[in-house]
């Protein structure tokens, strides 16, 4: 019975004795213990460097003293005593006084101390935060007190290792975050809080060596806990060492900190993201600084094309200017595809039936894909209504379904489907193929613009950018999954629309023959213009300015307003139109531009035609002002027989 009492006080005092060395080893933090009151009563080496006090000067003096004037006025030590009685445990950050009188600012932690259930005094451990350094250290443990100290705090892993590496103390911080009871782990190798891989590759032992040659150890790495879980944990490896240096053990902290990689990793995406809208920020500048008057050369060509159609007889000629219309038809669809990838197109949105719209363009879809494939189209009976460009939908669905073929060599099924996302207020529209499939290395980059796999000659690298494009400046967004041999799936997904009943309007008087006020700026885009128009019928009144409309509007006969919205000046189409109804809100009012900022700002108030236009497509809009049939309907029939296979060409 002598003999097993005394090895249970040798027992107690090895233990004490560790928990001593672990504590006073420990320079990194500084760890006391206060009484009930608050007079400090325990002093280690960590705590000496940190405020300047040495153990002598600072024994029976009250903790408040590192307190600011200001702190110590509010009753800030009291409260924080208070609180962590209360609560049994309490931790807080703020500015501290150093002997010399410097601040230095700090994370503290303040836990009750307990023995016999009975409260004895207070745990203090504070971290020099100023510099935001992660240094770890371990805690210092004198006598009694200490083990308690140690044994009480719950935000750390703080334990002692032999000089190989087994577990010989654990407290309650060590418990919590890796899942051990003490009877669990003590006696235990530290290295199965590695990771398999870490184990294998001999990354402990490697860790406690450089600990012992370099006099410290940080890192920040995957962990395991008792449950097989992981968690991202901070470290910290000092050596502990006897008055003659002698290695005696190791004092290690551990710090979950999965929700600070979790946070960082949040931050990373956003970066991310910033840079990416960064990037089409800059190409939406790039390209729409050229697209007005890109798209203003173009109205010019086929302006003029209109005309010399009419001169031009023999078969070899028509030839010729049918290569130059269908050249210059494809040079606007690629000017569309870059604006809208780069968010720059002005969309004119509307709520559109999805079943209709993809069944309006099913014959055009199932041409695009040839005999080999074969289309399917699954909609849901109760799909919503969507709120987007028809137009553009029209041509994401193409470019879907010619990239889908292109993916199906040896032919197979492709289909269209629309089903609602009653969590996300959304309709997705998806293209699935059952095709070759992309490669991982790749998937990330197919919506950048001109990226492309095909042959030279074979793509523009606009197809998907339109798509891209389209869906985020709808309000919506655009997916993609993919694997090698199983084919690929693209998702868009639009926002929902709502079906709203109008008036009917009724047709305004136009007395013919009408009399149109053009306004334009550039005198060559006017002259194929005012081509256009008197073929239709119309007689053409130009003004090059908005001031000079305005005087021109002052006589009478003018029965429609025909005006480009970006033209130098105070005063750009959008504000004449609105001028205009305000003074005369019967005349009808057609606004037409290649490319503006200003056209999201028109919204429904005005119809907008964009450049390059058709003859077709500016009797159409003529039509619906005037409420009367253009005198050229024959011309406007030939264009629309066209328009669908230009569009379809247009995506490929």
């Amino acid at each position: 019975m002598v003999k097993k009492s005394g090895r249970l006080e040798r027992g107690i005092f090895e233990s004490e004795r560790n928990f001593r060395l672990l504590a006073g080893g420990v320079v990194d933090y500084a760890i006391c213990m206060l009484d009930l009151d608050g007079h400090v009563i325990n002093w280690n080496k960590g705590a000496q460097r940190i405020t300047g006090h040495k153990t002598r000067g600072i024994l029976g003096k009250h903790f408040s003293l590192f307190y600011l004037p200001e702190d110590r006025a509010s009753g800030a030590p009291e409260k924080d005593l208070q609180s962590a009685r209360k609560t049994k445990h309490f931790a807080t950050e703020g500015w501290r006084v150093r002997k010399d009188g410097s601040k230095f600012y700090v994370s503290a932690v303040i836990d009750p101390i307990y023995e016999n259930r009975r409260h004895v005094g207070y745990a203090m451990v504070i971290r020099d935060t100023t510099e935001r350094r992660r240094a770890a250290a371990d805690l210092e443990a004198s006598e009694n007190q200490f083990r308690l100290l140690v044994s009480n705090v719950t935000d750390y892993a703080l334990y002692m290792l032999t000089p190989a590496g087994i577990v010989a103390n654990w407290n309650a911080g060590g418990q919590r975050i890796k899942g051990y009871a003490p009877e669990e782990i003590i006696g235990q190798s530290f290295a199965r809080f590695y990771t398999p891989a870490d184990q294998a590759s001999g990354k402990p032992a490697r860790a406690l060596r450089i600990a012992e040659e370099t006099g410290h150890y940080v890192e920040e790495g995957w962990r395991v806990r008792k449950d097989g879980s992981f968690f991202w944990a901070s470290v910290v490896i000092h050596p502990i060492r006897e008055a003659d240096g002698t290695l005696v053990g190791f004092a290690k902290i551990t710090r979950d900190i999965s929700e600070r990689l979790e946070a960082q990793q949040k931050l990373e995406q956003v970066q991310r993201q910033l840079a990416e809208s960064q990037k089409m920020d800059a190409l939406g500048q790039l390209t729409g600084g050229v697209a007005h008057d890109f798209n203003n050369l173009l109205m010019i060509i086929l302006g003029n094309l209109h005309r010399i159609k009419r001169e031009v007889t023999s078969e070899r000629g028509r030839l010729a200017l049918g290569a130059i219309e269908t050249a210059s038809q494809r040079a606007a669809s690629l000017t569309n595809q870059l604006l809208t990838f780069a968010r720059r197109q002005s969309l004119n949105p509307q709520t559109i039936d999805v079943a209709e719209r993809i069944a309006s363009v099913r014959e055009v879809l199932s041409s695009a894909l040839g005999s080999k494939i074969q289309l399917s189209v699954e909609i849901e009976a109760d799909v919503w209504p969507i709120f987007v460009d028809p137009g553009e939908l029209e041509t994401a669905l193409i470019n879907l379904v010619v990239n889908a073929r292109d993916a199906m060599p040896e032919g197979g099924m492709l289909t269209v489907s629309a089903r609602n996302v009653p969590d996300a207020d959304q309709v997705v529209v998806s293209v699935k193929d059952c095709g070759q499939g992309i490669p991982s290395d790749v998937l990330g980059r197919v919506f950048d613009p001109f990226f492309t796999t095909k042959p030279v000659g074979k793509g523009t690298g606009l197809g998907l950018s339109q798509v891209h494009g389209f869906a985020h400046q709808t309000g919506g967004k655009v997916e993609i999954a993919s694997a090698l041999g199983e084919g690929t799936t693209v998702s868009i997904y639009l926002p929902r629309g709502t079906i709203v009943d109008h008036p009917e309007i009724e047709d305004r008087p136009v007395h013919k023959p009408a009399t149109i006020l053009l306004v334009e700026d550039n005198p060559a885009v006017a002259d194929a213009s005012t081509g256009l128009l008197e073929q239709l019928g119309y007689t053409v009144r130009w003004a090059s300015s908005a001031e000079s409309a305005l005087q021109e509007l002052e006589s009478n006969g003018i029965d429609v307003v025909f005006s480009d919205i970006v033209m130098p000046g105070k005063m750009d189409g959008l504000k004449l139109a609105r001028t205009i109804r305000d003074k005369k809100p019967e005349l009808p009012i057609l606004l037409t531009t290649g490319y503006s900022n200003s056209a999201r700002q028109v919204k429904s108030d005005f119809p907008v035609l964009r450049k390059p236009f058709h003859i077709h497509e500016l009797s159409r809009e003529l039509s619906k002002l005037t409420g009367s049939p253009s005198e050229t309907a024959d011309d406007a029939t030939a264009g629309q027989e066209d328009a669908p296979r230009a569009k379809a060409k247009a995506g490929c």
